[in-house]
């Protein structure tokens, strides 16, 4: 396979009238990337040389680095991102990486659907959810709540739908279901009613101040800040982030071969569920009844779990990276093809 790089459409930010920021293509990278649960990533997947992996999020390179090691100069890998800023780190990677290296600039479903429709059989698929520290940390993005910032919490600069649009736009019934479905709000109602009052909004800090005004003042202390359910959801919602990985893990499941591993980690339990609940139905064998004797349904399983239970950071490791404390590490290998689908 020969690598491909797909420059991805520069796009400028412009900020709200009267304020001035620095474009999110000229300033990126504020922090040193730490990647999250690595040993244990590349121990589950077992990479060999000559293999061909996929790294759906890549992110600043961190996974991908050790399996392009493990991989060798017979092997593949395939990168996705759709942050455009991904691409300049992809490129200083690929000039020193021990094996093919190819890049795709899409969402990774997407990218899946790409490389699908080629034929490859990856051996395996890895997607590293969330945000990175670059992103959280790159405060003219929006994504932080300790940073002030425009109302921006776009992964790709070139699609229109930002947090501008969501928190000045919506109506307050659907704002309050996105922070209740996404970021597990109890206070949606409150914080969507107080947000709606203060429009427009046009930064992160005055989305911060009507969050806090939206909730019990008894609410604003403990358990982390305020603000993080409600940037977790506006953030998921702006990037259609669970639909995109309920679209990529049955994509990414079949292109696998029988042997191919399969291996996530997310940030949140609602990442988490979706990915359990994916593998599970695949390592699930005989539905039957209980009552029957004999099964009759004829179903194998697809899939054996190779983590029984997430995997989560040590202490070291959450010591040295405090943001990798929320991490959930799941991973499965296809040992059959199932003909009839799984729900």
């Amino acid at each position: 396979m020969g690598r491909l790089s797909e420059m991805a459409v520069r796009a400028h930010h412009a900020p709200a009238a009267g304020t001035t920021y620095v474009s999110a293509h000229s300033f990126y990278m504020p922090t040193e990337h730490k990647p999250v649960l690595a040993a244990e990533l590349v121990d589950l997947l077992a990479p060999k040389p000559g293999e061909v992996a996929v790294d759906c999020t890549f992110g600043g390179g961190g996974h991908a680095r050790r399996l392009a090691e493990a991989i060798g100069p017979a092997g593949t890998l395939v990168c996705i991102d759709r942050d455009q800023a991904a691409e300049p780190r992809f490129e200083e990677f690929a000039a020193e990486a021990p094996c093919s290296t190819r890049f795709l600039g899409a969402d990774f479903a997407a990218g899946l659907r790409m490389i699908g429709g080629e034929g490859i059989q990856p051996d395996m698929v890895y997607m590293d959810l969330g945000m990175s520290s670059m992103q959280i940390d790159a405060w003219e993005r929006g994504f932080s709540y300790s940073y002030e910032a425009p109302l921006d919490m776009r992964m790709d600069t070139r699609q229109k739908l930002s947090a501008a649009e969501i928190v000045n736009e919506w109506p307050e019934a659907r704002l309050a279901q996105a922070l209740r479905r996404f970021g597990e709000e109890r206070y949606a109602g409150g914080i969507a009613r107080e947000i709606a009052r203060r429009r427009p909004l046009a930064t992160t800090s005055e989305l911060v101040d009507a969050i806090k005004a939206g909730m019990p003042a008894s609410a604003r202390f403990g358990g982390g800040h305020p603000a993080k359910r409600t940037f977790q959801g506006i953030r998921i919602a702006v990037n259609g982030e669970l639909d995109s990985l309920e679209d990529a893990l049955p994509t990414a499941w079949a292109m696998l071969p029988t042997g191919g591993r399969l291996a996530a980690i997310s940030f949140h339990s609602l990442e988490d569920r979706r990915v359990k609940r994916f593998l599970a139905e695949r390592a699930k064998g005989c539905i039957c009844p209980p009552e029957l004797p004999v099964c009759v349904c004829g179903r194998e399983p697809e899939a054996e779990l190779l983590t029984r239970r997430a995997v989560a950071p040590g202490p070291d490791e959450v010591a040295a990276n405090p943001r990798s404390k929320s991490a959930h590490l799941r991973a499965a290998v296809k040992v059959a093809e199932n003909a009839e689908a799984v729900a």
